[in-house]
């Protein structure tokens, strides 16, 4: 468990300055909407012991030089629960900053909804989510921030709803609070670590390094860019390959260049993103993130040259339809024998991840370049591929099916599977020729 700063402690570790916004008035009712005895009473003892009025802080702020709104938990008043006031205060600072095209940053520490006010406080859950959907609609990014804790209704939505997720150290994140588990449940699986591991979070970050973290992703989000993002240059061999199996050989050799090192050259910084928010990532197999190139955020999401998981593809459509939303546009680096194809992908729905990459990329208005760098092995690689925008290194290579994999389905013996990578044209001089890609970097 972390240390529990309260919401202005928080709101001082993050900003530059802060300036609340105007509390919306309410009529109130005795002990609530409910009537629930003692309720005022434990309001007056929560805003004697913390100095707020309600369990949540709002107001704008600079976060290393980016204007945000920023809602910040108070965790003492009442178990920072959310009540009809707390939505309140939500609803108004999601219109202010749609109002004034400011992004959004949840600084999360609740308990879940006020039992005091029933259901109309479970429903002020419904209030939060169509305030968040419309702040997406208007293409505003959402970044939370987890402390401890972030549970029940307010993860649900303000937290998990959001479009990057950080997270403080030890943190206790999970929908079920820790007074309502079942008896036996593991409580290491309700921490911000593990929801990093489950693809629920992009990242934990130590206080120390919040604010210039955050500062960092609320720069690179607020600048969107029409022009397409440049393909980068090759960084390994610049002859041609002679023939199918030399173009393959190269693709498949360890010494060639791979995802890391192309992300290094192209951009001047970066951050990831990392999970499908569906329990599963492939930090191994998908780098996904954005960062500056020459003075511009571009997107990008990175095959690492193994077998891509179905996670996988499904953080790397998670992130080209927020790059999209956002008007930021996208590089993606295609290297992949290509995809899991053991039991436990398909288990995970390979086939519908996919699909859902397909359908992202396809769909996507902002612009996506494409540079294949090693291995194009079948649709789990063209998946990720920008029609007509696609290009390729020297040392790649791009196929319907791996040569040695169509010599084995054809029946042919080992010694033909060098013919058998001619008969394909999957070099890059034959891609450029059948008119597949753009052209050899």
């Amino acid at each position: 468990m972390t240390d529990r700063l309260t919401a202005r402690e928080t709101l001082a570790l993050v900003t530059d300055d802060f300036t609340e916004l105007p509390r919306p008035a309410r009529d109130a009712k005795p002990d609530g909407p409910l009537a629930w005895q003692g309720y005022d009473a434990s309001r007056a003892r929560a805003a004697e012991r913390t100095g707020e009025t309600e369990s949540v802080v709002c107001g704008t702020a600079s976060v290393e030089g980016t204007r945000a709104v920023l809602i910040a938990f108070e965790f003492g008043f009442l178990g920072g629960s959310l009540g009809e006031r707390t939505g309140d205060r939500l609803e108004a600072a999601y219109a202010y900053a749609r109002g004034h095209r400011l992004p959004v940053v949840p600084l999360v520490a609740t308990g879940g909804s006020r039992m005091q006010e029933g259901m109309l406080a479970l429903t002020q859950l419904q209030r939060v989510a169509r305030q968040s959907a419309l702040t997406k609609e208007a293409g505003l990014p959402q970044i939370a921030v987890l402390r401890d804790p972030t549970t029940g209704g307010g993860w649900a939505t303000l937290g998990a709803g959001a479009d990057v997720i950080l997270a403080l150290p030890g943190a206790q994140v999970g929908f079920a609070g820790s007074r309502v588990r079942p008896p036996d449940a593991d409580p290491t699986a309700y921490t911000a670590e593990a929801q990093l591991a489950a693809g629920a979070a992009d990242a934990v970050v130590p206080p120390r390094e919040l604010r210039k973290t955050l500062g960092r992703w609320l720069r690179l989000l607020t600048s969107p860019s029409q022009a397409e993002a440049p393909p980068p240059r090759a960084l390994g061999a610049a002859d041609l390959p002679v023939s199918g199996w030399d173009a393959v050989r190269r693709a498949r050799s360890p010494e060639r260049p791979r995802a890391a090192r192309y992300l290094d050259a192209y951009f001047t910084s970066r951050v990831s993103i990392g999970g499908d928010r569906c329990g599963h990532a492939d930090p191994d197999g998908m780098l996904c993130g954005f960062g500056e190139h020459e003075g511009r955020t571009v997107a990008y999401a990175a095959q690492t040259g193994t077998a891509t998981r179905p996670a996988g593809y499904r953080t790397a459509a998670r992130l080209i339809r927020l790059a999209d939303r956002l008007g930021v546009p996208v590089l993606t680096l295609v290297d992949t024998p290509g995809a899991a194809n053991d039991a436990q992908a398909e288990r995970q729905g390979a086939g519908a991840a996919i699909a859902d990459l397909f359908h992202a990329v396809a769909a996507a208005r902002t612009p996506v370049t494409t540079l294949v760098i090693g291995e194009g092995g079948s649709g789990g690689a063209l998946a990720l591929a920008a029609p007509g925008n696609t290009w390729a290194t020297p040392d790649s290579y791009f196929s319907v099916i791996a040569p040695d994999l169509a010599a084995a389905i054809l029946k042919r013996p080992a010694e033909q599977v060098e013919a058998t990578a001619d008969q394909l044209r999957i070099r890059p001089q034959d891609l450029v020729e059948l008119g597949v890609i753009r052209g050899v970097i």
